[in-house]
Formats: C-alpha cells, sequence, structure tokens
C-alpha cells in the first residue's frame, strides 16, 4: 500500500541530520565510552520536588482526561509569566497547553498554513523545522543567515524571501547557534512580517537561558501580538523534557481555532503533569535560575579555554545551552571532523551541516555533562582542531 507524500517526505528526501548521533548512540551500547554532547538534554533530572507534586496530583486522582485547553490554572500561571515578562496583557483566553514545544510548533504551522502555502524558517535552524512545516503540507524554504553576522538573519534577506510566504519562524534564544537575537534585528523581523502580512511564529523555549543581552519576545513589538504565535516549554527551563508539558501563547481566535485542532489531535496534556507544572511555574524566576546556572557556569569555562587558543573560532556565546564553533580552519567539513572526533578521541558533537548548510563548517557541542568532564572534552575538541592545523595545542 502506498503511503502519503507528506509523511515518506518530511525531510524532504534528504538527511534527517541525526546521523552522527545515532552513530555515537550505537558505539556506547557496543560497550565504547563516548562522551556525549550532542542532545539538548540536561545532565540532571527533574526537580524531585516537581515529581513529588506530579506524584500527588497523581495519586489524588487526577489521571483522567484533562480540558483540552489545559487547566485553567496552568493557563493563567503562563499567561501571567508572560505578561509580567513580555509587557503583553495575557489571559488564559491567549494559552493552549501542548504536549512539549515541538506540539506547540506543529500546530502554530497548521493554524497559520495552508497546504502548498509556503513558510519560512531560518539557517541554520533546529533539526525538526522543515519536516514540521512540510507535516503540515507547506513548503518548508529557508532564509539563510551568515556565520560573518554572527548569524543574525540580515533584513535584506527576509524581504527577498518573504512576498508570497504565509508565515516566518524564528528562535531566539536560538538552536544550535546560541545566539540572542537583538533589539535590531527582532526589529527588522517584524517590519517585514507587517509589510508581508506574514504570522510570526516564535521559539522561544530556551528564554531562560540567557548569558548575554536580554531575551525580547517579538510579540511585545509594535502591532505584533496579533500576528505571533510564541511557543514555549517546561522542557529546557524546569528539566522536564521527559515530560512533554508546553504552550502556545496568540491572539484569542487563534487560540480558539488552535483549541479545536487539539481536540481533534492531541486531546489535551495528562492532569498530574500539568500540576506539576504549575507547582514549578509558582516557584518563579529564581528556580528557573537555578536550573539554567550549570549552563551559564559551563559557557564561563567554554570562554576561558577557547580564549587560550586560535584553531577553534567560537560563535558568540549569548544564550542556550549550546556553543558553535568555527572549525573551518581545519580545512574539514563540519560533517568530517565531527566524526573524525568521534573515531578517534570518543567524543560525539553535532555537525553544523545537521542545521543547515548556513553553519557548514561549524559543530555544535551541548553543555550537558558535569564541569570537569566538559572541560577536558573541550580541550580535546581544540586540540584535535589544533593538530589538524598543525597549530599550537590548547594546554
Amino acid at each position: 500500500m502506498k503511503l502519503s507524500h507528506r509523511i515518506t517526505h518530511l525531510t524532504g528526501g534528504g538527511s534527517d541530520g541525526w546521523e552522527l548521533f545515532i552513530k555515537s548512540r550505537r558505539m556506547i551500547a557496543e560497550g565504547v565510552d563516548v562522551t556525549e554532547l550532542t542532545i539538548g538534554e540536561h545532565d540532571t533530572r527533574t526537580d524531585p520536588r516537581i515529581l513529588d507534586a506530579m506524584n500527588a496530583s497523581a495519586r489524588g486522582g487526577h489521571t483522567g482526561y484533562a480540558m483540552v485547553p489545559g487547566t485553567d490554572a496552568l493557563r493563567d500561571a503562563v499567561a501571567a509569566r508572560v505578561a509580567e515578562r513580555t509587557g503583553v496583557p495575557t489571559t488564559r483566553a491567549n494559552v493552549l497547553i501542548t504536549p512539549g514545544g515541538q506540539a506547540g510548533l506543529f500546530a502554530s504551522h497548521a493554524a497559520t498554513c495552508d497546504a502548498g502555502d509556503t513558510a519560512l524558517y531560518l539557517d541554520p535552524y533546529y533539526a525538526t523545522y522543515p519536516g514540521t512545516i512540510r507535516g503540515v503540507g507547506a513548503m518548508a524554504r529557508a532564509v539563510q543567515t551568515r556565520a560573518e553576522d554572527a548569524f543574525q538573519p540580515r533584513k535584506d534577506d527576509l524581504e527577498k524571501a518573504a512576498p508570497g510566504a504565509r508565515s516566518l519562524l524564528i528562535n531566539t534564544p536560538n538552536n544550535p547557534t546560541g545566539i540572542v537575537y537583538s533589539r535590531a534585528t527582532l526589529d527588522g523581523i517584524a517590519e517585514v512580517c507587517r509589510e508581508n502580512d506574514l504570522w510570526l511564529i516564535s521559539d522561544e523555549v530556551y528564554d531562560t537561558q540567557v548569558w548575554e543581552g536580554t531575551h525580547l519576545s517579538p510579540r511585545a513589538l509594535p502591532d505584533m501580538a496579533e500576528r505571533t504565535l510564541v511557543v514555549g516549554s517546561m522542557s529546557k527551563s524546569f528539566a522536564m523534557t521527559g515530560s512533554r508539558c508546553g504552550w502556545i501563547v496568540g491572539p484569542e481566535q487563534a487560540i480558539a481555532h488552535l483549541i479545536n485542532l487539539a481536540t481533534h489531535t492531541t486531546y489535551g496534556v495528562p492532569g498530574f503533569i500539568q500540576d506539576a507544572a504549575l507547582w514549578a511555574l509558582r516557584q518563579g524566576a529564581a528556580f528557573e535560575a537555578e536550573i539554567a546556572a550549570p549552563f551559564r557556569r559551563r559557557r564561563e569555562l567554554a570562554m576561558h579555554i577557547l580564549s587560550g587558543q586560535q584553531a577553534v573560532g567560537p560563535v558568540p556565546s549569548q544564550g542556550a545551552m549550546y556553543l558553535m564553533l568555527d572549525i573551518r580552519g581545519t580545512g574539514m567539513s563540519g560533517e568530517a571532523f565531527a566524526n573524525a572526533l568521534l573515531d578517534r578521541h570518543h567524543i560525539a558533537v553535532m555537525p553544523g551541516e545537521s542545521f543547515g548548510q548556513a553553519a557548514a563548517g561549524h559543530v555544535r557541542v551541548a553543555m550537558t555533562i558535569e564541569d570537569a568532564a566538559f572541560a577536558e572534552a573541550l580541550r580535546t575538541l581544540c586540540g584535535f582542531a589544533a593538530e589538524l592545523q598543525g597549530a599550537p595545542v590548547v594546554p
């Protein structure tokens, strides 16, 4: 039997970008001791107090069908968090609780794009972005950013791509680059969206991980609340990756239709998970800062190590749990370098090419193992790059 073109062409007939990660996991299964710096998974598990709240809710009976839009209490908490941090009036009518940020991204594109519409996204990108767009039947079109601009998108590039498109997907703080979009960048994005009647889908799951500058939600910019869908999540800010609890914030009419979509697809998020998320959100910003602290600390550690060598060029690390490193001086592609590093030193990093062509010749390093092991792995990576260039090895 023939399957749909939509499902068989999610990756556009090419790679899904996960080959290096799969290779490293295969090596681990075979007994090889691999240092994994690949995926954005916290090295600490979900806080036991969150699990206690989850357990109490489940044992208290909140295990049946929860309200599809999310519980009123959790929607209110998300709305209050967003209103406080952005200054944009937000109520539960602006919030849909989703099974994680990925489900939010899919639903947002389903809400804004019909089959055959063009949906824009920025390259480099999180690996699922183009497949998410294709999954709703839209045409995925990448807009390249440039390493020489520290991967801040240029307004003129967006202006060239925007005519005829229906939506634009952005991500700040950014995975994979670690860049936080500047006010000037976001003003340019907003202007292009207004002038071309684009929906803006803003992936803000790393909003609590900002090391330099300030996170600005584009929903807060003039005349943007009515055309912006913000995707958020408990995954990164509270180390609740496996709990699958996120949200979409947007105009009331859009959220009403998205609730209808959820009724016909996911049918909501388990109530005991929502109650645990509510407990976590009620702890406030200090709790989120506690979860983010290891990545802030490792970022400072990485900057010290990288400043003492010349073989690897760091992209400015302003946010998120990743470093993007320029290894073009080795003469290798990111893919070739990452495979060689894994084969020779058993250190797994993601090739820049896994996230599109704009980051070719780079590798992404996840700061997701304990400090000493992370520092040792980063020094080894820099030393390996230096050996390939014949440059002095990092001490």
